[in-house]
């Protein structure tokens, strides 16, 4: 049984989720801030961030799990993939889809105890997450694909509060968007020879090395002035921008990790897109705690 749950969590390597869920939740916060300020630590407040936690975590495995058995046999030849837990037959392709299946159900009913909206909208992301992992057979925007994949999260945090959309909140998405295609452009740079030789679409396969990481660097620019943006518009305070600041460093040196060697880009990936996603939210919470609206929690 352990080795099971061993097996599940590296399946949809549910660590990743950390680099999502802390946009979701600064959007949760921002939610709240803007439309409902006298709601903090109400039920209404916990109730929501509950099942945005839960359907955050299940839309997301769900989406781990069906981009894992969509995408066995190209990762069982790839040298770097073929350890994955299904190429190496720890665990069932139907046992995937199965898993996946019950954390798409679970998403369902987090969407319909969060709110109508969400409920109604549930079956088309779930569509397009499960699409996006096709999108490299065919285009190399799949980077851009799986980045407007993770602003699903935040927008569906802030559709969860209050019900609809706002302009707001999807400069937000446009960062995440920015930001999820900007590393993920990087990360396709350790199949660059994999892809190329196997017909397979990427920033790097079609543009090379070199011009993709031009291209990640604008990206996050782009993502970095949408974060800016958003201390104008929901009219954040100084706290929030020494979270940007450090966000930038953050950027700067996951860049400049690239920049010295390729062989940086596990740690440019995995440990910099940490850090940034957690300081983000740390610093919008910093941001609306510092302006008193925590005083009922």
């Amino acid at each position: 049984m352990l080795n099971k749950i061993k097996h599940t969590l590296e399946l949809v390597k549910f660590s990743h989720t950390i680099f999502v869920l802390p946009f979701a939740l600064s959007a949760f916060l921002l939610a709240f801030y803007d439309k409902f300020p006298d709601s903090f630590g109400t039920p209404f407040f916990y109730n929501k961030i509950m099942w945005i936690a839960v359907a955050m975590a299940s839309g997301r495995s769900g989406a781990m799990a069906f981009n894992r058995v969509i995408d066995k046999k190209i990762d069982a030849k790839n040298i770097r993939t073929k350890g994955r837990t299904l190429p190496k037959g720890e665990l069932t392709t139907l046992y995937g889809v199965t898993f996946g299946i019950i954390s798409y159900i679970v998403l369902i009913i987090a969407a319909y105890e969060l709110n109508f909206t969400c409920f109604a909208l549930s079956p088309l992301v779930i569509i397009f997450i499960t699409f996006y992992s096709f999108t490299k057979r065919f285009t190399f925007f799949s980077h851009l694909a799986l980045g407007i994949s993770m602003a699903l999260g935040p927008i569906g945090a802030w559709l969860a509060v209050t019900g609809g959309l706002d302009y707001k909140i999807l400069i937000l998405g446009v960062a995440v968007i920015f930001w999820g295609a900007g590393f993920d452009i990087l990360y396709a740079i350790m199949d660059y020879g994999f892809d190329t030789a196997n017909g397979l679409f990427s920033v790097p396969a079609r543009f090379g090395i070199k011009n993709a990481v031009i291209i990640s660097r604008v990206l996050h620019f782009f993502a970095l002035i949408c974060l800016i943006y958003l201390y104008f518009l929901f009219n954040l305070n100084f706290l929030y921008i020494i979270g940007i600041i450090l966000v930038t460093c953050f950027f700067s040196y996951e860049h400049l990790l690239v920049y010295r060697s390729l062989s940086n880009i596990d740690m440019a990936f995995f440990t910099m897109n940490g850090y940034i996603s957690i300081t983000f939210f740390i610093f919008i919470f910093a941001s609306v705690a510092y302006s008193g609206l925590f005083g009922k929690i």
